[in-house]
């Protein structure tokens, strides 16, 4: 099976958008589907605004044609809402093709917080995108309930994974710091929430590795915290193995791959009780959740590495590429295109 991914975020973006994709595309070789991606290679972008580092493509209808057309798939897949997402979702709307997409970001709240417009035209917005999708994957059951309630349709399941290969307890990085560490890892912006980490009063050490608009303003505000910027490969793996609980602020993610990767690496997790987190975490010994994040984080404290490590384990990619080309398959008994569905108006906004 051919299988064409549209997505605005990829490489050198880092972030859960690009492990997954780069994850599941790993993974489908073995099963016997091939998926190449529609990026924002090759194409003009411009700066996004309140986002000082990341940049936006900008893609010609032609460009977008060309490469879709090169391509030859059998399934094409959206997987975020950017100027790629709309303008290949606008390719099969003009030639009347099916196509699915994925909910991982909560543009809504995202815009929101950086520019003040509400959450209610945000969420106008992408049930407008996605409403033309022959299915919506969402990546838990609590994210599902939730859309399905703000009028989203054809909603679908397709869970994530971690590379227990990768993500391992077995080298901790040499932190000459007070025990414990208690750490967070990821984008360093203000939608991470990562100021209800940091002011808590908390033994021990307080660490954040990752980079990002919101790092140095941070870093001043809080100068106790210790600040490793961004790493990658296996000496990310050693610092998230060499922390006593890895602390999950955010409010607005999906799903939080990372917290897979921090139990891989046999680390305990403390988050909010908020859709991603509830959904990994909730009624497993691997962590703890609670409004009260200071108590969550001491809670995890006393969780078990190894039954972290083993939580890890039964959470494969290659188990999630199957879901995820399963249900392509289920859309595509032919496998090639369909016609799409004419989408039903949006809802109306309700105040």
């Amino acid at each position: 099976m051919r299988i064409l991914i549209a997505t605005d975020a990829w490489h050198p973006q880092v972030n859960g958008v690009v492990r997954t994709l780069t994850s599941l595309a790993r993974s489908a070789r073995a099963l016997d589907a091939d998926i190449d991606f529609l990026t924002p290679d090759g194409f003009r972008s411009v700066a996004v605004p309140t986002y000082p580092g990341l940049r936006i493509a900008l893609p010609n209808r032609r460009e977008i044609a060309r490469r879709i057309e090169q391509a030859s798939p059998d399934a094409i897949h959206i997987a975020t809402e950017g100027p790629v997402g709309w303008a290949v979702r606008a390719y099969c709307r003009r030639r009347g093709l099916a196509f699915t997409t994925s909910y991982t970001t909560r543009f809504p709240e995202y815009v929101e917080v950086r520019t003040k417009i509400p959450t209610s035209v945000g969420y106008a917005v992408m049930r407008l995108f996605h409403a033309a999708s022959a299915m919506t994957m969402v990546a838990t059951d609590s994210l599902r309930q939730e859309l399905a309630e703000r009028g989203f349709r054809r909603l679908g399941f397709w869970t994530r994974g971690v590379d227990t290969e990768l993500f391992n307890p077995h080298h901790r990085a040499p932190l000459d710091l007070p025990r414990p560490i208690f750490m967070t890892m990821g984008r360093v912006a203000v939608e991470k929430n990562l100021e209800a980490f940091l002011s808590l009063d908390l033994p021990g050490s307080k660490v954040v590795v990752g980079d990002g608009p919101q790092k140095a303003q941070l870093a001043r505000q809080y100068p106790g915290a210790v600040f490793l910027g961004e790493k990658k490969g296996a000496d990310l793996t050693a610092h998230l193995a060499a922390a006593d609980v890895f602390v999950f602020p955010s409010l607005t993610d999906t799903f939080g791959v990372v917290q897979l990767e921090a139990l891989a690496c046999g680390t305990p997790v403390a988050a909010f009780p908020v859709t991603g987190p509830k959904d990994v975490i909730a009624g497993h010994p691997i962590g703890a959740l609670d409004h009260d994040l200071r108590s969550a984080a001491l809670r995890a404290l006393t969780a078990s590495r190894e039954a972290c490590r083993d939580f890890a384990l039964e959470r494969s990619w290659e188990n999630s590429a199957r879901q995820f080309i399963g249900n392509l398959t289920a859309l595509q008994p032919s496998r090639s295109l369909r016609p799409a569905r004419r989408a039903p108006a949006p809802r109306a906004v309700q105040g």
